[in-house]
């Protein structure tokens, strides 16, 4: 079988082939583009757990070639999807390519298809977000949201190089995003490999830069929403849309239809992943904190749906989200 494609993108998140499945190790980036190599299905899972890949989309598309490895393998495809699925709590995505997964006569076609129908769902909700993106637009990003979390093309990012190539003259502000730094590592690189103008910022400076008239709008993913609008994202996206209301600026999520999980009724109900200390006490082999410090680490908060001017997906645009104007729109 030869490689899936690339997306349309200078970013290459994940490979697949007759060899297996290889995943850009976000870990490394900026410094390294080196490829981890999974064969199992417990390849995969660590390298979601560890961070290997990350991002909603991405997860969910590198668990579905995770349970297309067991199947090739011919492996017990229930532990497969056990044990792919306990990787991380809070991007349904995962959970939504898992149950796909298992009702599919043909497990390593079906994660192909998963993969190609996120990407052509990110240019779709690319096309649609870019209408809400006026002429040199100044974007607050947060996190990471470009090819690098999804299959290619990507979401936030993806509604930003849709402006782009659309001929706007916009430039992009990238919160660092505190405690992993994707924003930082991850956002910044994917925009100067892609020629889209970028600065970077502290995550602390976000409400300065608003009192100024420095940000028009505030662009970010999503990790699940909730029926009712409420909106899981990377720990400090909550901040931002407070910040957002406060200075009379757009708040949009851009999301593709499988991050929505309509068996929940708000947000109170997404669990939210805890991880470990040492990202926020150091970063790689340097460490900042004192030894014995009590730590929290959520890497996840909930944004609620009456801070959100819009939502984006690949089905159009949802504004001031509720559960009604959601439902309307998915069915």
């Amino acid at each position: 079988m030869a490689p899936v494609s690339r997306g349309g993108n200078a970013v290459q998140t994940m490979r697949w082939s007759d060899a297996g499945l290889e995943l850009l190790d976000q870990r490394r980036l900026p410094d390294e583009v080196v490829y981890v190599a999974c064969r199992t299905a417990d390849d995969v899972a660590a390298a979601i757990r560890d961070m290997v890949v990350r991002g909603a989309p991405a997860i969910g598309c590198a668990a579905a070639f995770g349970f297309a490895l067991a199947a090739r393998a011919g492996d017990d495809l229930a532990r497969a999807a056990e044990v792919l699925a306990a990787s991380r709590p809070t991007a349904v995505n995962l959970f939504w390519a898992l149950a796909r997964m298992r009702g599919a006569r043909d497990p390593v076609a079906e994660a192909v298809a998963i993969y190609d129908e996120d990407v052509a769902a990110n240019r779709a909700l690319g096309a649609h977000g870019a209408a809400l993106i006026p002429e040199g637009a100044r974007i607050m990003t947060h996190c990471n949201a470009g090819a690098l979390a999804t299959a290619g093309y990507g979401t936030a990012l993806g509604v930003v190089r849709s402006a782009h190539e659309a001929g706007k003259r916009i430039s992009v502000i990238a919160n660092e995003t505190r405690p992993y730094l994707q924003g930082a590592r991850l956002t910044a690189w994917e925009m100067l490999e892609e020629g889209i103008p970028v600065t970077l910022e502290a995550d602390v400076a976000a409400g300065h830069l608003m009192s100024r008239g420095e940000v028009d709008l505030v662009l970010v993913g999503a990790d699940r929403i909730a029926a009712n609008g409420d909106v899981a994202n990377k720990i400090g996206t909550y901040t931002l849309a407070v910040l957002a209301q406060r200075h009379g600026l757009p708040f949009y999520v851009a999301a593709p239809c499988s991050t929505f999980d309509l068996a929940l009724l708000d947000g109170a109900a997404i669990p939210i992943e805890e991880r470990g200390a040492d990202e926020v006490t150091g970063f790689r082999n340097m460490r900042w904190a004192p030894k014995g410090v009590a730590v929290r680490n959520p890497a996840f908060d909930v944004t609620p749906a009456d801070l959100i001017s819009a939502i984006v997906c690949e089905l159009g645009v949802v504004t001031r989200p509720n559960r009604a104007r959601i439902a309307a729109l998915l069915s």
